[in-house]
């Protein structure tokens, strides 16, 4: 798909440009129109919807084979819902039941990957087969290390002590453990030995990898070196002992304004370091439980995880890419990712409000729904309501903005910090930094 800066985004309008040829405008408008029909029929099969659907593939059966930026298709949207009617008239229309997205997923490898039963019967008596990373493994093949120059930072398995470690932490593709390089004590993300043999896990490994290797940053969690030459992979960061900002919340509840301002300025500067133009990278996931705290008196914070996150060759400041929908976490996700719309490095300041509102409240947002409830109460427009007394207007203003609706209102990071110095700086005396607060 086009990443053309003047298909933005799904709103109607002709292509603009004084003395441009009928031709390219029209064929500028089709491009658009096209897109627009794509982000329907994706969102339409997310929203159970099979009526508009229908009407779509009735005026253009090719929809049928849309793709987004990850290569997936309304059916596979269906089939990780588990829609059953949505995915009966797909297939109906032709769909492609083993179509494969970036990950080689089938639709019926993420309908046995969500449990959905009944999609799982519909796909099987229809030819679906199921492989992808939620499938069976096929095509192992090693894929070649990455980065050729990587002397410096490639760690021999031998250096690396397990013999006290600890689970941090889980995903899918394996665990996080505090263990010790060299006598110093570092977080290793292991990849589990079942998955070191899938081509797709390799190359997510070998993308975060070969980001973290260009990041320098106090607000952004250290790499230090991986394992890419032997199994099973590792990659090994500095480990921060104050864990992280989702259990510390949860210790201490609502912060005070002065508290909440300190951390959201490391948060801010981390995230405006990650998106400096040209080299965008845009982080996707950005949530308490991705924020590390650097030590027990809580007076440093680092962004870590990049495992989603993608970097960007901006050519334009105002470019906007197609990209996965539904990447990341529910509760702090952007509408327009939640809507499979094209989006921008500004998802991650509407994750930074969510974030900011967290520390203030005591309590996440939307924290009366599920999460994924909660994401598509916020597309459908509303936002968690204040209730704090910490919320001083000027906090609350910087909030509504950065979690607008239209993500081109949003401020930029280097916005942001200067909007929070200058609130910082405007405190009440008794705001004074202090993390025991009430």
């Amino acid at each position: 798909m086009s990443s053309d800066s003047s298909i933005g985004d799904d709103s109607s309008g002709s292509a603009s440009g004084k003395g441009c040829p009928t031709a390219v405008k029209k064929d500028k408008q089709k491009e658009k129109a096209r897109v627009s029909r794509t982000s329907l029929i994706l969102w339409h099969a997310h929203q159970n919807d099979a009526a508009a659907v229908r009407k779509l593939l009735e005026e253009d059966p090719s929809l049928v084979q849309a793709r987004d930026y990850d290569n997936r298709t309304p059916l596979h949207v269906a089939s990780l819902h588990g829609w059953i009617e949505v995915a009966k008239c797909l297939i109906e229309f032709g769909a492609d039941v083993n179509a494969q997205d970036r990950w080689k997923n089938t639709p019926l490898a993420d309908a046995e990957g969500a449990k959905k039963h009944g999609i799982i019967e519909l796909l099987k008596s229809n030819g679906g087969l199921s492989y992808g990373q939620n499938g069976s493994h096929f095509e192992p093949k090693p894929v070649p290390p990455p980065l050729p120059n990587k002397c410096d930072w490639e760690i021999e398995p031998s250096e690396l002590d397990f013999s006290n470690s600890a689970i941090i932490g889980k995903g899918s593709f394996g665990e996080i453990l505090k263990a010790y390089w060299r006598g110093t004590p570092v977080a290793i993300k292991r990849i589990l030995p079942s998955l070191s043999d899938d081509r797709l896990v390799i190359q997510d490994f070998r993308h975060e990898v070969k980001l973290l290797v260009k990041l320098r940053h106090p607000n952004i969690v250290q790499f230090l070196g991986a394992v890419t030459d032997k199994k099973p992979l590792m990659l090994i960061t500095e480990y921060l002992r104050g864990g992280d900002l989702h259990q510390y919340l949860k210790e201490k509840g609502s912060l005070s304004p002065s508290t909440a301002i300190n951390f959201a300025l490391d948060i801010a500067r981390g995230m405006a370091y990650l998106h400096n133009e040209p080299n965008v990278i845009i982080h996707r996931d950005l949530k308490p439980r991705n924020v590390l705290l650097v030590n027990s008196s809580a007076d440093h914070l680092k962004v870590g995880d990049f495992g989603l996150s993608k970097l960007i060759k901006v050519q334009n400041s105002h470019d906007v890419y197609k990209m996965t929908g539904e990447t990341g976490s529910y509760r702090y996700m952007a509408p327009e990712v939640f809507k499979h719309r094209r989006y921008d490095k500004k998802v991650d300041v509407f994750s930074f409000a969510m974030i900011l509102y967290e520390m203030i409240e005591g309590d996440p947002p939307l924290s009366g729904y599920e999460p994924y409830e909660a994401a598509k109460y916020v597309a459908d427009g509303h936002r968690p309501t204040f209730r704090s007394k910490g919320f001083i207007p000027d906090l609350r203003d910087l909030t509504e903005q950065c979690w607008a609706a239209d993500m081109n209102k949003r401020p930029s990071f280097l916005e942001i910090l200067k909007r929070l110095d200058k609130i910082k700086e405007n405190l009440p005396t008794d705001h004074h930094w202090n993390i025991f607060n009430s």
